[in-house]
């Protein structure tokens, strides 16, 4: 009995001295190793919290002194913590204004304690001398500001075609700020390369952008080779400017954890996505947090013992009133608002409080204007301001606009019930440069025939499902539209309106004077470029006469460049004044749709047919044409396979 006892300790000690060379088939345990990261992009600008309409319902968000107390709060348990961002931190509220000269996003981020991000394709709109003053504006403040990396610039390309000024001026801008392919960042002992890409559909948003781009995939790949030969990392992310859509052939981050799966965690910039959960492509995590710095993207990964990265935690931390503001990061954040009324406001003659008008409207957001294909009192309200400031400007030569334009993809903001400041004006229509170097993008006007203008209308009823930046508000214009109608073909009525509001047919070979911002006219190529060149414009002077370099169209008011944002102050502030308080007041006008855009939903067989255009002819030609092919083709088949057997039965007969 004893002695039987003395062997089963014997065994158990064994046992025990030889577990940790057994392979046990278990699940596999934690290493211990994590890494907290926490994540913004897409935030344009918006330092200061924001008043944004929300389910209906008007809220305050965002806000980066809030963000900074967010980050803090996560530091204090985990002081090793990770912050990156994704790019698109230019361009959407006043602050940009002074993008090129101070560079406040880029310092503003490294307040927060970000330590790497990426160029969105909006970092582009002040051209390449304003992303290169605000990159050296940042390198030259001495503030701490996140690293920048971008492995997918063509180099190679463009020094063998020879550089041209520009791009020596970005190449001398990205050297003094310290731009390279990747970084490598320690956490708590784990050792993180971050990467950069820049996507296909961010180059195409980026009209003044001069550089040249490798696949995002093919480059990520090799830079990714590149880490695993030279750096000895525990991790690899990518804050990326590609995005994500629900279209699989072009959700490009997707595309990209596919091809690159040594991608542990991909940031995904650009397509303005808040992911809840994350999208996982084999070990890759894809993630995203919305726009504008509405949240605080959050995450926590595990290492597992084969070396891959399990996601425990992830979040999306709000940033609302309730959310403390930090006294330091508020504090900085409006000494560049000051910045802004001096150097910037002050030439228009405003301030950014400045009340132009009260408004008891519920109008839609702005996302609203790209997902949702209808009418919308805000792009009515925005393109009536186009219309009227360029009659009232001092340059005004006469010509009054037949039609004035709106694209969804240039609108930033809404308004609120309440007042309207200068500042939600410009928030709301924030994006670009005009050639005078000043920014915002100017007013143009261009000529049209009426079936070019017709065209238009198609662009937005076939076009815009695929492009919804592309989306058109109108004002002089009306027109319906079916979407269950042939492609090319789902205009079922296009007119102009006078000013008395009377219907006005419009003359196919008749010039109409147009008038729509400078981005709208540089993006007129894209536009073709999607509808495989069938939907193609030609902008004109008045006489007819094409127009070579659209910038040549700029519209001037008292020898300065018409902008855009500055056109709709104008136009709120001349509104009348209904209840004598001195301020004006958005009229009941704007509180409904009027008839502009009609969707027609049918699918009446009489509906889908009648009045066939040109395109679809052209179609069901096309259509007739394949299927007459294929009827041929198997005649073709079946009288060969007749003879065949034919001469197979005389054989064996």
């Amino acid at each position: 009995m004893k002695k039987s006892k003395m062997n089963v300790f014997i065994f158990c000690i064994t046992l025990l001295l030889l577990l940790p060379f057994l392979n046990v088939s278990a699940a596999p345990a934690e290493t211990g190793q994590k890494v907290d990261l926490l994540f913004l992009h897409d935030t344009h600008s918006h330092l200061n919290q924001f008043l944004a309409v929300e389910d209906s319902e008007d809220t305050v968000l965002g806000g980066f002194a809030r963000i900074k107390s967010l980050i803090d709060q996560e530091k204090q348990e985990n002081p090793d913590t990770l912050v990156l961002d994704a790019g698109d931190f230019s361009m959407g509220t006043l602050v940009q204004t002074i993008f090129h000269t101070d560079a406040p996003e880029l310092r503003m981020l490294g307040f927060l304690g970000c330590e790497a991000t990426t160029l969105g394709n909006h970092e582009f709109d002040y051209r390449s001398s304003g992303l290169a003053g605000a990159l050296n504006a940042a390198a030259a403040s001495k503030d701490p500001v996140p690293a920048m990396v971008l492995c997918n610039i063509d180099w190679e390309t463009m020094e063998a075609d020879g550089l041209t000024e520009e791009q020596t001026l970005l190449k001398d801008a990205f050297d003094a700020y310290g731009l390279q392919d990747y970084v490598v960042l320690e956490k708590g002992g784990v050792r993180i390369a971050v990467l950069g890409i820049f996507g296909e559909d961010s180059f195409i948003c980026a009209p003044t952008c001069v550089l040249k781009f490798r696949d995002a995939s093919e480059a990520a790949a090799d830079t990714v080779k590149e880490i695993r030969e030279k750096e000895d990392v525990d991790m690899i992310v990518c804050v990326s400017h590609a995005g994500t859509s629900a279209d699989a052939d072009k959700s490009e981050d997707e595309i990209l954890a596919k091809a690159v799966p040594d991608i542990d965690v991909i940031i995904s910039g650009h397509s303005h996505t808040t992911l809840t959960e994350p999208i996982q492509h084999g070990s890759t995590y894809i993630v995203s947090c919305g726009s504008y710095g509405r949240n605080l993207g959050s995450m926590t990964l595990s290492m597992q013992p084969d070396g891959s990265w399990s996601c425990e935690s992830y979040d999306m931390l709000p940033i609302t009133q309730e959310t403390p503001a930090d006294t330091a990061a508020q504090e900085k954040i409006d000494s560049f608002m000051e910045a802004v009324d001096s150097a910037y406001l002050s030439q228009f003659g405003y301030t950014r409080d400045q009340v132009l008008a009260q408004n008891t409207w519920e109008f839609s957001t702005s996302n609203d204007l790209n997902k949702i294909h209808t009418e919308h009192t805000l792009g009515n309200l925005l393109a009536d301001s186009f219309a009227y400031a360029v009659e009232n400007a001092a340059d005004f030569d006469g010509h009054p606009v037949d039609v004035a334009i709106v694209p969804s993809g240039c609108v930033r903001g809404s308004f609120a019930k309440g007042d309207i400041t200068v500042e939600d004006v410009f928030n709301a229509y924030s994006l670009g440069i005009g050639l005078d170097g000043v920014p915002g993008y100017p007013l143009i006007s261009m000529y049209l025939t009426g079936r070019e203008l017709k065209t238009g209308a198609e662009i937005d009823a076939s076009v815009s499902d695929f492009m919804p930046t592309a989306r058109l508000y109108l004002s002089g214009c009306c027109f319906s539209y079916n979407p269950n109608r042939l492609i090319l073909n789902k205009v079922t009525d296009c007119y102009l309106v006078d000013d008395a509001g009377n219907r006005v047919d419009i003359e196919d070979d008749k010039l109409y004077r147009i008038v729509c911002d400078l981005y709208s006219g540089q993006m007129l190529g894209a536009v073709t470029d999607v509808s495989y060149g069938i939907l193609s414009i030609q902008p004109k002077f008045a006489d007819g006469t094409p127009i070579q370099n659209i910038e040549d169209a700029i519209l001037t008011d008292g020898g300065r460049e018409l902008k855009a944002w500055s056109a709709i102050a104008q136009y709120l502030d001349s509104l009348e004044d209904t209840n004598g308080d001195g301020i004006s007041d958005i009229p009941e006008d704007y509180a409904a749709p009027g008839n502009r855009k009609v969707v027609e939903n049918s699918r009446a067989l009489s509906d889908l047919i009648k009045q066939p255009n040109k395109y679809a002819v052209i179609i069901v030609l096309a259509v007739l044409t394949v299927l007459l092919a294929v009827i041929l083709l198997v005649w073709g088949i079946l009288r060969l396979v007749k003879r065949l057997e034919k001469k197979a039965k005389k054989r064996s007969a």
